[in-house]
């Protein structure tokens, strides 16, 4: 077996901790190019997985019928910072589907992203749902639901008619795995999650760049990266970097993938012990490999704003 991307922190010239990265990169095919350690194991992929969980947005019909714009397709995709335009936009959202924040069943907290958090405070607001990371994704879901006429309630649970046949038939399509045997856990924002190897999330998203449905969807990512994450998200700042050659997209746990969008190849990284740091350095260290970013050691400071070490992939073979 390969070894997996190792991930160093460093402090002065000491390397101070270490992170271990499983990594795959996958043609649309379905064949391996690379790989770093168990491109096989099983993982919950989180939020990386939400450009195919936003397929039947499309498919169904709903983003048309709602006459969806770039912006919200992104949104669809998205674990944003709840900065004023993002809420502004899931707001203006769900007026035009006919429901309000009400709706969401996905949950609120603070947002993650400091100075938003610190505005709220500062006005003496209370984040509601539509604060949630998540609630551009789940919007996307309620415009399926009431484009179909389904139910919105529930539409968070698996057996959901949502979920049960759309969104998990698409994960099973795209991601070529079957599900039926499974008992999904449950995300932050309460839908399920399910686990599949590594190299079928990668595979799920090549397939990404061929597919009609896939393709405008991440195209809706790159024209818009703000709308997928925000400020100082890695996320935003790969798409922009890269200038729409490469969509990309986090997720919770030290998962990330990206898909380099002409040659049609699927990314896929775990941090085995779940750091984000380090799986958002593994994905922009791979991408540099296949030549869509520049990427290198990133700064580590101090409160101070003093570099005091760096962030870095170990050499590779």
């Amino acid at each position: 077996m390969n070894a997996p991307l190792r991930v160093e922190i460093t402090r002065g010239d000491a390397v101070e901790s270490v992170h271990d990265v499983d990594a795959v990169v996958v043609d649309a095919s379905g064949s391996v190019v690379s790989f770093w350690g168990d491109a096989e194991r099983g993982v919950m992929p989180r939020s990386a997985i939400k450009p195919i969980q936003a397929i039947p947005l499309v498919e169904s019909g709903a983003a048309d019928a709602f006459d969806l714009s770039a912006m919200e397709m992104a949104l669809s995709c998205a674990s944003h910072n709840a900065e004023p335009a993002h809420v502004e936009a899931v707001t203006a959202w769900l007026d035009r589907i006919g429901l309000d924040v009400s709706a969401f069943e996905c949950g609120s907290h603070y947002p993650s992203y400091d100075p938003a958090s610190k505005a709220l405070v500062a006005a003496g607001i209370k984040p509601d749902a539509r604060y949630n990371n998540c609630s551009g994704k789940h919007t996307g879901f309620l415009t399926v639901c009431q484009h179909l006429g389904l139910e919105p309630a529930g539409y968070i649970n698996p057996t959901h008619p949502l979920h049960a046949d759309h969104i998990t038939p698409a994960i099973e399509s795209f991601c070529e795995v079957s599900l039926s045997g499974q008992v999904p856990g449950t995300d932050g924002c309460g839908i399920p999650v399910w686990t599949v190897p590594l190299r079928s999330l990668a595979h799920g998203w090549a397939k990404l760049a061929d597919h009609p449905l896939g393709r405008r969807l991440v195209e809706s990512m790159m024209a818009e990266p703000f709308y997928v994450a925000g400020s100082e998200r890695t996320s935003t700042e790969i798409m922009a970097q890269a200038s729409r050659a490469t969509a990309a997209k986090g997720g919770a746990e030290g998962v990330f993938c990206a898909l380099v969008v002409h040659e049609g190849l699927g990314v896929a990284v775990k941090a085995r012990d779940g750091a984000h740091r380090a799986s958002g350095a593994a994905v922009r260290h791979l991408l540099d490999r296949l030549g869509v970013v520049t990427a290198g050691p990133e700064s580590l400071t101090n409160w101070a704003g003093t570099q005091v070490g760096e962030i870095r992939v170990a050499a590779d073979a």
